[in-house]
């Protein structure tokens, strides 16, 4: 038995329906408006949009769920509009064992209202010297392979890591860092304006860049398909549209942190809220960033949603954790900053938070089609709210952004035709 979404507009701004029948659209119309009953859902003139897809979130499960586990990660995706994530294998154990990716698959399946695909690491423990077994890894569900956390040193290691995942057919994705140019675990901030005001030590933009340049060489040389994480530099941005200009199978990812702040934008009284890697970079870059989406160098957008306790960001600039929190703010953040304000138009936006990633890595999501999964985002681009962490439904509090107002807030989240999210119980309809 299937029900309606009713009443909604697509895009364009043109009116549409959708008929759901088990976990696929059955029906579309558009450009005219459908009688709902009790089991339907009035869109009342929503935006209906493909389930948002993000390939770079951290779960923290297992070993760190006081910071996140599958079932909190998975509902703060669902309060985002995201239908599917992909969870980093920075666990505790890391997922670089059948054993413990199966042991997280039965939790995803008992516990996680969005589909969630995890990724294995490249290495073992992700130390960078001992590749793990990708052909068994990748039976056991693995959806790419990455050592996220930490940039993979060797470029002997690297590329024998390409030639397994080739061979394989999945991709490799890369946290790229030059440890002996950034030391990351002695800075916190870009080297730039603020850390030469305030007198710390920086992490260069060159050290994000030599790791995409050396590893863009390494994928065309084996013909794997690479993916970079959270770009952050103009000096990444040029590498990587130098390499898709030579064919390289080479995409990229970009967080919205790093599309709407600066060095600049951080307050002279730090707060760890601000620290993240890679750091927030000077204005300069912020430009290419936002040139490099705009004329498809950058793939993507991601999260790269990194929850940490209220305690763990309290310790010193030095000695607290890199990263913030994204999947419940991510989409409201750039609609309004992009779309409202003529930047992007709205399809542009949305095809790179669902039909860009899903065919990048080959996922049979992120489109709105008669005999498609139904995995549906219906959101209000008319209301304004305030980002308030305190609502969040991740454990993780940890955001630079509290305090803005946006628009464009999902209002409900549907995956595989179910109901698995409806903001203030307002939405009626296909509960299962």
């Amino acid at each position: 038995m299937g029900y309606w979404i009713a009443n909604a507009v697509d895009a364009d701004d043109v009116p549409i329906s959708i008929f759901i029948e088990g976990a696929c659209i059955a029906r579309i119309v558009r450009g005219e408006s459908v009688d709902v009953d009790n089991d339907g859902i009035d869109a009342q003139g929503w935006l209906l949009a493909p389930g948002l897809i993000d390939v770079h979130t951290h779960m923290r499960d297992p070993g760190y769920t006081h910071k996140e586990d599958v079932r909190s990660g998975a509902q703060a995706a669902a309060r985002g509009g995201f239908t599917t994530i992909a969870c980093m294998p920075n666990t505790q154990p890391p997922l670089d064992d059948v054993a413990v990716l199966h042991a997280l698959q039965e939790r995803i399946d008992r516990e996680a209202c969005v589909r969630v695909l995890p990724y294995a690491c490249m290495t073992r423990g992700s130390h960078g010297v001992q590749l793990t077994d990708f052909a068994a890894l990748r039976r056991a569900g693995a959806f790419a392979f990455t050592d996220d956390g930490v940039g993979v040193q060797s470029a002997a290691r690297m590329f024998e890591a390409m030639q397994r995942a080739a061979m394989l057919g999945v991709s490799i994705v890369a946290h790229c860092e030059d440890e002996s140019l950034a030391m990351p675990k002695e800075r916190a901030i870009t080297q730039g304006a603020y850390a030469q005001k305030h007198g710390h030590m920086g992490i260069p933009n060159v050290s994000e860049a030599v790791h995409v340049a050396r590893d863009v060489l390494l994928a065309e040389a084996t013909g794997v398909h690479y993916h970079v994480c959270h770009v952050s530099t103009a000096q990444s941005v040029d590498v990587i549209r130098q390499a898709k200009a030579r064919g390289v199978r080479v995409s990229a990812e970009v967080c919205p942190h790093h599309l709407l702040l600066c060095e600049d934008d951080i307050p002279d009284v730090w707060d760890n809220n601000w620290k993240m890697n890679p750091p927030l970079r000077s204005r300069a870059d912020v430009d290419a960033l936002i040139a490099g989406v705009t004329d498809g160098t950058i793939d993507c957008f991601a999260t790269d949603h990194a929850p940490h306790t209220e305690a763990e960001k309290a310790r010193s600039m030095i000695d607290s954790p890199f990263g913030i929190v994204g999947l419940e703010t991510a989409f409201p953040l750039l609609y309004t900053h992009f779309v409202r304000t003529g930047i992007w138009t709205l399809p542009f936006l949305l095809a790179r938070w669902t039909r860009v990633p899903a065919a990048l890595f080959d996922l049979p999501f992120g489109v709105l089609e008669e005999g498609c999964f139904a995995d549906v985002a219906l959101i209000d681009t008319r209301e304004t709210r305030t980002i308030d962490p305190q609502t969040f439904a991740s454990k993780g509090r940890n955001t630079p952004f509290s305090g803005w107002a946006c628009q464009g807030w999902p209002v409900a989240t549907i995956v595989g035709g179910r109901v698995v999210w409806a903001r203030d119980g307002g939405v009626r309809g296909g509960e299962r």
